[in-house]
């Protein structure tokens, strides 16, 4: 992309809030609904949704998916998908508890090499090999979870970890009124924004992403940057299944079953473009809150069977796309 110089004198625009909030209006849709449905929930529900216990479990529950989301928002941004990481969640989780009868060590290392292996694999397939993302991450969804049934013996052997293992006491510790997987998401998440936006890796990700032709022209590491960026979705998400795993005591290979779809649409209804290029991880933080109110309001009535919920989900993310879509025409004109 070449720019034109302007030689007209620049006409002062104003240093307003919303500049320095990195506010954009095509990102807005996706936080104006989140209010929205927060003043909403509480005005209906009260107490038994407003309460700190329960906003309590929001945040646990979209700790996972926010690691998850984070790792995902880096493929997605480069022109990729992955759609593994729902199997890879399940895989670790039983690896962490297959591990734990040798220690803490081994639980965490053992899923995390082997997620790590597994998104390297594919990493190189796609940024080496050229083979279609879709297909690659397919067939890793189905190794990975045969693999998480395999180690379990088709599901027949739940492995337990030991409530006095270290591994279990980090993962149900609570500090300042919230989990330990609610810090260490936001920790991941706040490494992620400065990786994304600055660093030379977070750049050539949205240059390859919205380019991989100029990208390739303009001498970035295109097929590395691929590697990398499949390897950190795979690492993330052994990092939550690992969570997953100390939280529950237990490793079942039948978790996180449509995860990697759930972690696509909190992507997507965050304001990141499937095509790639163009997108934030503070839009995807926005987008999996979205998706966990919007499930615990759903629980909170109750009344709904579990095809009538996902009625109501489809509905509710289909409304918040659209006023992506809307937003993001405006400020194109």
């Amino acid at each position: 992309m070449t720019a034109v110089e302007n030689t007209a004198a620049p006409r002062a625009e104003p240093r307003t809030v919303a500049r320095l909030l990195w506010w954009r209006p095509d990102r807005a849709g996706t936080p104006i609904v989140l209010v929205l449905v927060l003043v909403a929930g509480s005005l209906i529900f009260g107490e038994s949704f407003a309460s700190g216990r329960n906003l309590g479990n929001i945040a646990l529950d979209s700790s996972y998916l926010l690691l998850i989301a984070t790792g995902m928002t880096f493929v997605i941004l480069s022109g990729g998908i992955d759609l593994s990481v729902g199997s890879l969640l399940a895989v670790s989780g039983v690896l962490t508890a297959y591990g734990s009868r040798w220690g803490t060590v081994t639980a965490v290392l053992l899923p995390l090499a082997v997620c790590g292996v597994i998104g390297l694999v594919n990493g190189l397939l796609i940024g080496r090999a050229r083979i279609a993302p879709f297909i690659v991450t397919l067939a890793a969804l189905l190794f990975a979870r045969g693999l998480a049934f395999a180690v379990a013996d088709e599901g027949n052997t739940v492995y337990i970890i030991p409530a006095e293992l270290t591994l279990t006491k980090l993962g149900q510790a609570r500090l300042l009124g919230l989990s330990a997987p609610v810090w260490l998401a936001l920790v991941v998440f706040a490494a992620g924004v400065v990786v994304l936006n600055r660093t030379r890796f977070g750049q050539a990700t949205f240059a390859i992403g919205d380019s991989q032709e100029a990208a390739e022209l303009m001498g970035l590491p295109v097929a590395r940057v691929r590697v990398l960026v499949y390897v950190l979705s795979a690492l993330l998400t052994g990092i939550a299944g690992v969570l997953v795993a100390a939280q529950t005591q237990s490793g079942l290979p039948t978790i996180g079953e449509g995860r990697e779809l759930e972690a696509i649409a909190a992507v997507v209804i965050g304001g990141t473009l499937l095509t790639g290029g163009a997108g934030s991880l503070s839009g995807t933080l926005a987008g999996v809150l979205l998706l966990k109110v919007i499930q615990n309001l759903i629980n909170q009535v109750g009344t709904l069977t579990a095809y009538y919920q996902q009625v109501v989900s489809g509905t509710f993310l289909v409304v918040v796309v659209l006023i992506q879509s809307r937003l993001t025409r405006r400020r194109m004109r």
